[in-house]
């Protein structure tokens, strides 16, 4: 079994849990070390999907199963990504990640998990702090993020105001990834 197949494996037990799993109890069925599973485990989470440490193992985080969730395809000025972020938690999204499609290197991801003013605060001050950049830097501010919200509406506002300050960039034909569905199409 590939390291893949095995990480798939634990989301499928964790999935179907309705208890804790031990990373031991999970180590076992896979004859691996403990180490392995936390290694996977951050794998998973570093992937985006809800997976909670609890007293006596890990279980799926429910309450984001019935987010919804949508594509944006933006474009701004490194001067202009807090007003982009602010916008998009002011109107009660959740920024879960940030990725580009690069001709050379394919998409890039980063999981960026902000819900808040704070978080988007905390962002800029990393970012700004040291001799790292923004990733959308190699793609001249062209960048993907994907929101979540409670609901369809929520997502719909956020993209109509994306749309009124200028940061939704028009989808082009070679991007690899289909973003078009009714609710997704920018143009």
């Amino acid at each position: 079994m590939t390291g893949s197949e095995r990480r798939e494996a634990i989301l499928d037990i964790l999935d179907k849990s309705d208890r804790q799993v031990s990373g031991g109890a999970l180590a076992r069925r896979f004859s691996v070390s403990r180490q392995v599973i936390v290694q996977d485990i951050a794998l998973l989470r570093a992937e985006g999907k809800p997976i909670l440490s609890e007293a006596r193992g890990y279980v799926l985080d429910r309450r984001d199963r019935e987010r919804r969730s949508r594509v944006f395809k933006v474009y701004h000025t490194p001067e202009q990504a807090c007003e982009e972020m602010n916008l998009i938690v002011d109107c009660g999204g959740r920024i879960e990640d940030v990725f580009v499609y690069h001709r050379v290197y394919g998409i890039i991801r980063a999981p960026m998990h902000i819900r808040s003013r704070l978080d988007v605060k905390r962002y800029q001050t990393e970012i700004s702090g040291g001799k790292s950049s923004p990733l959308s830097g190699i793609t001249s501010g062209y960048h993907y993020h994907t929101v979540t919200a409670d609901r369809e509406e929520t997502l719909d506002i956020i993209q109509k105001e994306l749309g009124e300050h200028g940061f939704l960039a028009k989808l082009q034909d070679y991007e690899p990834v289909d973003f078009r569905s009714a609710h997704s199409r920018q143009e």
